[in-house]
């Protein structure tokens, strides 16, 4: 319980600090502020508690707060719905909802033959970690050329050509990635196959501790991206998520382009060049 409740105290600071004065509606007073983000008595008031209450919740020493007291605080720091349930498996004890991942991905045949089939979408199978199970000619074709793609977080933080596959859009993914790490790990951190991952992209990219450490909470489910692929130039694809009720934890991830677009082109062309080479 002492670790669940230094833990609530680290991700109240880590999202007091990053949360402005101008977000919540506050005015700045003078030059009178030496760290970024809220002070104790700000977050406070803004959540109808005493500063001495609220302090004591961020050091721990605090352990029962009342949904009440969640829901305000939840309120006061602007959290989402990922961030508010994160607030709250933090607080009351409880067990990540989401089950343990394992080593054990296996990926049922009939699935496989299904994403086969897919010609003309790139899709692929990912499990907690992302790490990626199973992908298709064209989503090889994408990107299972490029170095670390075998787990898509890897990708992101740990290989530098990353920000050249996503010139515009790197930063937003990073930020994407560490925070649906974060809502993966849950409060418990109990699993020490998401563990080890988070730990080793701790020790290579700066980036990634750097967004570690603000504690973003949020769950990706879909997403639009632009990349830059050295054979076709610029695509902009949608990418959905679709949870595997046959398999929980795993997720189809399918792309598509804009019907008619240049990307939708490009794409086009990917394929048949993937087709061309086996």
């Amino acid at each position: 319980m002492s670790d669940m409740r230094s833990s609530l105290g680290e991700f109240l600071r880590a999202r007091r600090r990053v949360t402005t004065v101008d977000q919540v509606g506050l005015p700045e007073v003078g030059d009178r502020r030496r760290t970024p983000g809220l002070r104790r008595d700000e977050v406070a008031m803004l959540a109808g508690v005493s500063t001495d209450y609220y302090t004591r919740l961020e050091q721990g020493r605090e352990r029962h707060p009342s949904d009440q007291v969640l829901d305000a605080l939840a309120q006061a720091l602007l959290l989402d719905l990922d961030a508010t349930d994160h607030l709250y498996e933090l607080a009351r004890g409880r067990r990540s909802r989401r089950s343990r991942m394992g080593r054990a991905d296996h990926v049922d045949s009939h699935l496989l033959q299904l994403v086969d089939a897919w010609e003309h979408t790139p899709a692929f199978i990912v499990n907690r970690r992302w790490d990626v199970l199973a992908r298709n000619t064209l989503s090889a074709a994408v990107c299972g050329w490029l170095e670390n793609s075998d787990n898509m977080m890897r990708l992101v933080f740990l290989n530098p050509a990353a920000q050249e596959f996503l010139p515009t859009d790197w930063e937003r993914e990073a930020y994407a990635y560490a925070a649906h790490l974060r809502a993966m790990v849950g409060a418990g951190g109990d699993d020490p196959f998401l563990l080890e991952l988070v730990e080793e992209l701790s020790r290579g990219s700066e980036t990634f501790r750097r967004l570690w450490a603000r504690h973003d909470v949020h769950v990706r489910t879909h997403e639009s991206i632009r990349l830059h692929h050295h054979d076709v130039g610029d695509l902009a694809l949608h990418f959905e998520g679709f949870t595997i009720n046959s398999a929980p934890g795993h997720v189809l991830v399918v792309g598509q382009a804009e019907p008619g677009s240049p990307s939708a082109a490009g794409l086009a062309k990917l394929g048949w060049l993937a087709v061309s080479s086996r």
